[in-house]
């Protein structure tokens, strides 16, 4: 297996690549583009043509962060909850990006490059929220410019050692191969298995929408928990009597509230994923009627029109 044709791409077009794979992973495609950047910064002539390297990785990546800014300006949370069914844990995505958001600020575009599948969904959280552009913009461009340039600085002080490992990987090209196969399918029977793993989970019986109503109306309504985080219910609004909590706070909003009382969890996560899970641990603590309400905050918004 022959590397000249690699080391030729990356010394000719490396500029373009370094740009469409930045631009593909920002926008939530599953390239990744670290290693794209350290081969490239390793076949660097120097540090001119380092630079230009860098600055197609920070363009590429503010143009993704802008069409995913403007989307949420536009589309607020639903572009989220799109983002978040990709999610490998759909059940936290959307309060967790936005709890890393609200706590740390702008901080959490410059970092946030740096935490696998978050550098995606801040943007339009970003957006969202109203965060100022030209705030955004700034940390969204230092952020980049942090996490591409120490790929890039780490292949060109590496040159030798990633030269050497080419080398061995063109003379080891069949049996690499079999093993990236491998790999690949161990990964994709993991997501088939956590995939089947959920639709189990989500078998559990739901509230519908229409005995809900009428539970609410009944001598005994329901322990009503909204999963949604405080600044989404501030955008989407509340529901009347709910108790408005996280994940890790559950038990905090069931004060007094005895085990066969029943209680609805609620969410704005993709699939119910959320309601479902704390209904789960809840029916675990002895709360042996929390069930998730189905179509969660989006069918009872429904049913308000």
């Amino acid at each position: 297996m022959d590397s000249t044709w690699l080391n030729q791409l990356l010394q000719q077009d490396s500029n373009l690549l370094v740009f469409g794979n930045v631009f593909l992973q920002q926008l939530g495609l599953p390239v990744p583009s670290v290693p794209t950047m350290v081969l490239a910064g390793s076949q660097s002539t120097g540090l001119m043509a380092l630079a230009a390297m860098l600055l197609a990785a920070v363009l590429a990546s503010l143009l993704a962060d802008w069409i995913w800014y403007a989307a949420g300006r536009k589309f607020g949370y639903r572009v989220l909850s799109l983002l978040c069914k990709l999610s490998i844990n759909p059940s936290t995505c959307v309060n967790q990006t936005e709890a890393r958001f609200s706590k740390w600020g702008v901080w959490s575009l410059v970092f946030g490059k740096f935490i696998p599948g978050f550098a995606t969904v801040a943007p339009p959280v970003a957006g969202a929220l109203g965060m100022p552009g030209a705030s955004f913009f700034m940390a969204s461009a230092v952020g980049a410019g942090l996490w591409a340039g120490l790929a890039l600085l780490a292949g060109y002080a590496f040159q030798a050692q990633i030269d050497g490992v080419l080398a061995w990987t063109a003379a080891h090209g069949i049996r690499l191969a079999l093993i990236a196969a491998a790999l690949i399918a161990v990964v994709i029977g993991w997501k088939l298995w956590q995939k089947s793993r959920f639709e189990r989970l989500a078998a559990m019986r739901h509230i519908e929408m229409d005995e809900f109503m009428q539970s609410l109306a009944s001598p005994r309504p329901p322990h009503i928990i909204d999963l949604r985080s405080p600044s989404l219910a501030a955008e989407t609004g509340r529901i009347p009597n709910a108790h408005l909590t996280d994940y890790d706070a559950i038990t905090r909003s069931l004060p007094g509230v005895e085990k066969d009382y029943p209680i609805v969890t609620i969410c704005a996560c993709p699939q119910d994923a959320g309601a479902i899970h704390a209904a789960q641990s809840l029916q675990k603590l002895g709360y042996r009627n929390a069930y998730p309400l189905r179509g969660g905050f989006d069918a009872w918004k429904a049913a308000q029109a």
